[in-house]
């Protein structure tokens, strides 16, 4: 993700100071030793290693620099925006989501499921556009839910270098506890515990952050779980009547940055899906990222676009040049 900022900074004309998260750097050492084989000039392409409340905060506050592009979480985001207003440098933010996948009752039920599983569990959940709010057609729900529950517990979770995983680790201690915690919630709050909603600790698995995949159903909108993201594998799986309700429910958190739709009406789908109030959006598809395509939020999900053409202009400044091709006083003041 960090090439989504820095090919379109560099080929703009920019040269750039590039901050990897604190707790995942090793991809960025690496990218950054490739730039410099390549022969990048000296000071072009630097990278700065720290913790976001040092360094990030930093480069957010410095006069030197004309924009902050930042993906992360909406609280830290607010803390740029905060910091940025000292030289009311441009910022662009991708933030965090909520987002809902809506399958109706004509969608093919395993292709539903099977995207569900994906939209949720795909890199253990720790996805900004993951689709952890499931919202399911009333007269299929309990169906939804028995075949969503039983493919979920089928999840290979184990290190990311092995074979046979199909679910990786969480990134941190903090993350694991901050999961963990948002179940302990979910259960306090009324919602049904279906799968999961444990660390796994067996097998090895100790020595590592895992947790099982997580599944609540019989929730409702104002519950936190609902409402909040918890960035790890834990999804819940709401229950609507018709088509306003579940556009009424999809709309319904602060965040808007993604959304599914799973319908065999093509009509409908479009329909559904325009209304949706989220920046990337899928019908019968959830999670494939184009490049050519803008990447970005609504709401409390960020400010600005990532990839393709808007983003290259993200960084890039509009200006107007007038030339007078008849050059002659212009006469208006008297000689």
């Amino acid at each position: 993700m960090s090439v989504w900022k820095i090919a379109p900074a560099l080929a703009a004309g920019n040269t750039i100071v590039y901050k990897p998260a604190e707790v995942t750097p090793v991809t960025a050492m690496k990218l950054f030793e490739i730039l410099e084989e390549v022969g990048i000039p000296k000071g072009v392409a630097n990278m700065v290693m720290g913790r976001g409340t040092v360094v990030g905060q930093t480069i957010a506050e410095s006069n030197d620099v004309d924009i902050v592009s930042f993906t992360g979480s909406t609280d830290v985001g607010r803390s740029i925006m905060k910091a940025a207003a000292g030289n009311l440098k441009k910022i662009s933010l991708e933030l965090g989501g909520k987002s809902p996948n809506i399958v109706f009752a004509d969608a093919d039920l395993e292709t539903a499921v099977d995207y569900g599983l994906f939209g949720t569990f795909f890199g253990a959940g720790q996805v900004c556009s993951s689709g952890s709010r499931i919202l399911v057609e009333e007269s299929i729900y309990d169906e939804y839910v028995k075949r969503y529950v039983e493919r979920a517990n089928k999840i290979k979770v184990g290190p990311g270098l092995a074979e046979d995983s199909n679910m990786g680790a969480i990134v941190s201690e903090a993350q694991l506890n901050s999961i963990l915690n948002y179940i302990e919630i979910g259960k306090q709050e009324g919602a049904t515990l279906a799968a999961g909603g444990y660390r796994l600790v067996d097998d090895g698995l100790d020595k590592g952050y895992f947790i099982a995949p997580t599944v609540f159903t019989d929730v409702t909108p104002d519950m936190r779980i609902v409402q909040e993201e918890i960035f790890g594998p834990v999804v819940v799986i709401q229950k609507f009547k018709g088509e306003d309700e579940a556009i009424k429910l999809a709309n319904d958190t602060d965040y808007g940055l993604a959304g599914g739709v799973f319908t065999n009406d093509g009509a409908k789908g479009l329909r559904v899906i325009k209304k949706v109030r989220a920046g990337i959006t899928w019908v019968n598809d959830y999670h494939p990222t184009y490049v050519e395509a803008p990447w970005g939020g609504y709401k409390q999900s960020g400010i600005g676009r990532s990839l393709g053409k808007y983003g290259l202009d993200e960084y890039q400044e509009i200006k107007q040049i007038n030339i007078n091709l008849d050059v002659k006083p212009v006469g208006w003041f008297p000689n």
